[in-house]
C-alpha cells in the first residue's frame, strides 16, 4: 500500500456542525417567523447555485426569503446563522491537531458549502490554522459526490489518490473517493476514526 501522503477532511458533520441544513433552517426561520414549508419550496434550486459559488448569499436568500417584505434584514438572518455554527465533535480536533502536529502529511479540507459560509467558519473557528489548501465546492464549481471535485483536490495535492485520505460522515461521498483510487473513510465517531487511519498507516 502505498504512503499516505495527504488527508482531506469533510467539515460538517466530522469537525463541525453542518452549515445550513434543515434543522438549522427549522429554527431560525421559525425565530422570524418566515414559513419553513414555503421556503423550502425554494431551497433546492437556489442552493445549487450558492453551494457552487455560482450565486452570493445576497442573490440565494433574494430567492428564497426576501423576494417579499420582510420584519427583518439580510444581517439579521445572517447572525442568525453564524449562531448556528458550532463544534460538533472536539475529539475530532484533537485528531487533526495531532497530524498536524507530526508535519508527516499534506492536511486540506474537501467539503460542499457556499463561499460565504465556508468563509465565515474559517474565520470562526480559525480553521485556517490546521490546513495547507481548502477544497470547497463553493470554490471550484462542483460539489461531493461527483468526481470531479475529487480530481480537483488530488490534481491540486500533487499526490496520487492512492496516497491520499478522504474522510467525510456521508457513505456516498467516501464510496465516490474511493471509486476514484482515494482511501475514503466513512466517520462515524473520533476513536473509529482514529482505529481506521492507524490501518492506513497513518501515525498519530
Amino acid at each position: 500500500m502505498a504512503a499516505i501522503q495527504t488527508i482531506f477532511w469533510d467539515i460538517g458533520g466530522v469537525l463541525l456542525t453542518n452549515g445550513w441544513d434543515r434543522n438549522q433552517r427549522r429554527r431560525v426561520l421559525t425565530e422570524l417567523g418566515v414559513d419553513l414549508a414555503e421556503y423550502e419550496e425554494r431551497h433546492d434550486a437556489a442552493n445549487y447555485y450558492w453551494e457552487r459559488g455560482l450565486s452570493t448569499e445576497k442573490e440565494f436568500f433574494d430567492k428564497t426569503i426576501f423576494y417579499k417584505s420582510r420584519s427583518f434584514t439580510l444581517e439579521q438572518l445572517w447572525k442568525l446563522i453564524e449562531g448556528e455554527q458550532k463544534v460538533l465533535f472536539p475529539e475530532s480536533f484533537e485528531i487533526l491537531r495531532e497530524l498536524r502536529a507530526s508535519k508527516r502529511y499534506k492536511i486540506a479540507t474537501l467539503n460542499n458549502e457556499s463561499r460565504e459560509l465556508n468563509e465565515l467558519r474559517l474565520r470562526k473557528f480559525d480553521l485556517r490554522q490546521y490546513f495547507d489548501f481548502f477544497i470547497c465546492s463553493g470554490y471550484v464549481g462542483e460539489m461531493k459526490p461527483h468526481l470531479d471535485i475529487y480530481r480537483e483536490a488530488v490534481e491540486v495535492s500533487g499526490c496520487a489518490p492512492e496516497e491520499s485520505v478522504f474522510i467525510d460522515d456521508k457513505q456516498e461521498n467516501a464510496e465516490a473517493a474511493s471509486a476514484l483510487g482515494m482511501h475514503g473513510i466513512r466517520f462515524v465517531t473520533p476513536e473509529g476514526l482514529r482505529m481506521q487511519l492507524a490501518q492506513l498507516g497513518v501515525g498519530l
